[in-house]
């Protein structure tokens, strides 16, 4: 069924349809890991430092929808079969290709200038992280052989928004990385990759229908759906690693979630339509956060 929406050309609702507000939770969260990692390792944080990572990493996110907007569009993706994704503002007709363009490349340049800011202050290593991020944001639906038409968009997103947004920012604040900042780190990544597998779950006969060889398309529902429940749990149970890595039992607190995480994955496989597939998106979307967060709170209070 076609839903029908409201929206007027080139408002500010419009914008928002492209930028994808609702997903800034993966963007954020492991931005706030990073910096509770730094102070869990004494270092003398720096609030200036840590806005601007926070800046960056909304920036990022932004950037990649934008591009996956504009890039999905142009492709004629819209005008083969029917999607049952949320809508698309240039698909939609309610903004142009020129504009999305132009903030793309606006908000680029922020990014760079951003990046060249943090390279004067923490040196190379930072500068080399936020450029190989702004490519990927860029390379996930741009180019010619875009990420999200190939089974590598949840490695993707594990990397970028696990190890290299919550070490990155560890390592910018800091100046340290340790072995339980990687495990920390490989768990966000793999909420967020999840969130990426709820996404191609639920568009995969279209993606098939176009050609997209996502991984959920080479798998199939079946495997995609074990391979969902290991990136939901995963990090659960990783909790007790770091609790004994640490020798406290604060990391634990992130266990509070479970229940969340068993009701996700439960509903998932009920999913029957699109809408179905969009609240469970923006029920992972809240779990990244809520577990970031309490990890989070959990280095802090051991700290």
């Amino acid at each position: 069924m076609q839903v029908e929406y409201s929206v007027r050309p080139g408002s500010w609702a419009a914008w928002c349809v492209a930028a994808r507000p609702a997903s800034l939770p993966l963007a954020l969260g492991p931005v706030l890991l990073g910096i509770a990692l730094a102070y869990y390792q004494h270092a003398p944080l720096s609030w200036g430092l840590a806005l601007l990572a926070l800046l960056a990493a909304v920036l990022m996110q932004v950037i990649c929808n934008l591009q996956n907007d504009l890039g999905f569009t142009e492709r004629g993706a819209e005008r083969r079969g029917q999607r049952q994704g949320l809508p698309r503002a240039t698909a939609q007709g309610w903004l142009s290709y020129a504009a999305v363009r132009w903030a793309i490349r606006v908000l680029s340049v922020l990014a760079t200038g951003l990046g060249l800011l943090l390279l004067v202050w923490r040196g190379w290593p930072v500068w080399w992280l936020g450029s190989a991020s702004l490519l990927a944001a860029l390379a996930y639906m741009g180019g010619p052989r875009p990420i999200a038409y190939t089974p590598l968009g949840e490695l993707t997103v594990l990397v970028f928004f696990g190890p290299v947004a919550v070490l990155g920012t560890q390592w910018l604040l800091g100046g340290t990385i340790d072995g339980l900042s990687v495990l920390a780190a490989l768990a966000i990544g793999a909420l967020a990759a999840a969130a990426l597998l709820v996404n191609n779950q639920r568009d995969q006969e279209h993606d098939r229908l176009l050609g997209r060889n996502t991984l959920v398309v080479c798998l199939g529902s079946a495997a995609s759906l074990r391979l969902f429940s290991g990136l939901l749990f995963g990090p659960v149970l990783a909790l007790p690693v770091m609790a004994w890595w640490t020798g406290s039992v604060w990391f634990l607190l992130p266990c509070g979630v479970l229940g969340q995480t068993m009701k996700i994955r439960r509903r998932l496989g009920d999913c029957q339509s699109g809408a179905d597939y969009n609240q469970t998106l923006f029920q992972v979307f809240r779990l990244e956060l809520q577990f970031s967060a309490l990890l989070a709170l959990a280095a802090l209070i051991a700290a």
